[in-house]
């Protein structure tokens, strides 16, 4: 390969000593034993620790033609070629030269598994109506292994019963970074397509599309890879978008559910006066969401929900109004991609309902002081804004307890933290409008650092009710896990 390009041999070294196995690239690890629990067209897999693993003798993994020169097999034999020589097509994925798998059988030149894929299936799935209706929830293998890492700092049978049973329920898979929808996006779409082979079922996966150029303006906890200019945008819509149609567009016998830009949208409602990033970001944020909307929203087995802020961010009668009208022109500046509907409560705390509050002083007189009320209200702003699919999900992975802020507007690891309502379709009778209750954010995910030091250190992560000391935005936050589970509601 060429010199102006080539990886150092220490690279090479350790990119193989990470593809030791199969499983690795369907987000499971390898297994540090050989009993065989079950077999499918990928390998073999085991059970250890509660968790799916790979047996690192899978015959798909030694007919990558590329191991034999130390370098481990691309995820995916459509992967951007960069360079090709008399052994093949060469990628490059997580900064290392990977084989690009020819789909061909047998041989030296590689196996039709890439190196450990699932095959992907011709047939093509259409969602009508509610996506997570009549389907099994897909489960996230990397949060399994977040919480398997809880449970070993853990000394109370009690908590680590209830820290067991959070590993069986469903949530998303943030898409946060380039690097991390390149690491993430397509083996979860193949475990999934795994899990349906095994099942027989139906398997749902959520992504949160996360990475809009000067993603977050108005905090700094969060604040992303690209930034509010022309050539991040051009990035954004390369290098993010284009990759996460091709891959959904391989694997389209799955539903897939997508939530979109947490944040953003919102922000241009309230905060393009006050906040000179947000100004700034306008025009990505508008660009962003047309193109991925005209990208994505014509897949037929993916449904879109756009982010909405929550219910003290929105939930007065004029940020309504104005958002019915941001949110029309985005849509339809995305046609003909279609908008399932919009998610609330992302990343946040407040109550589904809280009968202890009301329009007055303590609110600064908002009349929707829960996320109930809140749905119940911009959802007919929403239709009078001409806005004709308004569905939603709403996160309840953080708001089963009210928690100890003083002031409605904290977001940041908020302490008196609980669970809330598990993963469930339709889940409240007379709310036809209701999609789902889903654990978008999982709990255990900081917010963000509570260290003044640090380039994102945001105010809010150091106020009084915000629990400390707390690592970076996405880091695992084990005591707030842990009051989490205690806090659940439902119990676990």
């Amino acid at each position: 390969m060429k010199a102006t390009i080539a990886l150092t041999a220490a690279a090479a070294l350790a990119a193989k000593a990470s593809a030791a196995c199969f499983s690795q690239r369907l987000g499971y690890p390898c297994c540090s034993g050989n009993e065989v629990v079950y077999t499918d067209n990928v390998g073999k897999w085991g059970v250890e620790n509660g968790n799916w693993c790979g047996i690192a003798d899978a015959p798909a993994q030694a007919t990558c033609w590329s191991l034999s020169q130390g370098y481990p097999c691309c995820s995916s034999s459509n992967a951007e070629v960069w360079y090709t020589d008399a052994s093949g097509k060469w990628g490059v994925e997580n900064g290392d030269w990977c084989g690009i798998p020819t789909g061909t059988t047998g041989g030296s030149t590689g196996g039709s598994t890439g190196g450990g894929n699932v095959t992907p299936s011709n047939e093509q799935y259409t969602i009508s109506g509610n996506p997570f209706k009549g389907v099994e929830f897909y489960i996230n293998p990397y949060y399994v292994e977040e919480v398997d890492g809880a449970i070993a700092q853990m000394t109370d049978s009690s908590l680590i019963a209830k820290a067991e049973k959070m590993k069986t329920y469903s949530n998303a898979i943030w898409l946060d970074t380039i690097k991390n929808m390149q690491s993430w996006l397509e083996s979860n779409l193949q475990g999934a397509q795994s899990q349906h082979q095994s099942s027989g079922k139906d398997i749902l996966t959520v992504f949160v599309v996360y990475d809009l150029p000067g993603r977050d303006c108005h905090a700094l906890a969060s604040n992303g890879e690209l930034l509010a200019n022309d050539g991040d945008l051009a990035r954004y819509k390369s290098e993010y978008i284009d990759v996460i149609e091709g891959h959904l567009k391989t694997y389209k016998s799955q539903p897939v559910v997508l939530i979109v830009e947490p944040d953003s949208l919102a922000n241009l409602v309230t905060n393009l006066e006050s906040t000179p990033a947000c100004a700034d970001s306008e025009k990505y944020y508008l660009e962003g969401h047309a193109y991925l909307i005209k990208k994505l929203g014509v897949l037929p087995h993916v449904a879109m929900y756009l982010d909405i802020g929550h219910a003290f961010w929105l939930g007065w009668d004029d940020n309504r109004e104005k958002a019915g009208k941001v949110y029309a022109k985005v849509i339809s500046s995305g046609a003909p991609g279609n908008v399932r509907g919009f998610t609330d409560n992302v990343s946040n705390y407040t109550p589904w309902e809280d009968p202890t509050l009301s329009r007055g002083p303590d609110t600064e007189w908002n009349p929707c002081p829960d996320e109930k009320r809140y749905l119940e209200a911009i959802s007919k702003d929403f239709k009078s804004a001409g806005i004709k699919s308004v569905y939603f999900v709403s996160d309840s992975s953080r708001n089963g307890k009210k928690v100890d802020r003083k002031h409605p507007g904290e977001w940041c690891n908020q302490t008196g933290v609980g669970v809330g309502a598990r993963p469930q379709a339709s889940p409240v009778s007379g709310m036809d409008y209701l999609d789902a209750f889903y654990w978008i954010k999982p709990l255990g995910e900081s917010d963000g650092t509570s260290d003044e030091s640090a380039a994102r250190f945001d105010g809010y992560c150091g106020h009084e009710t915000a629990m400390k000391p707390a690592p970076e935005a996405g880091q695992w936050f084990q005591k707030h896990f842990e009051q989490g589970i205690k806090n659940a509601n439902p119990p676990l």
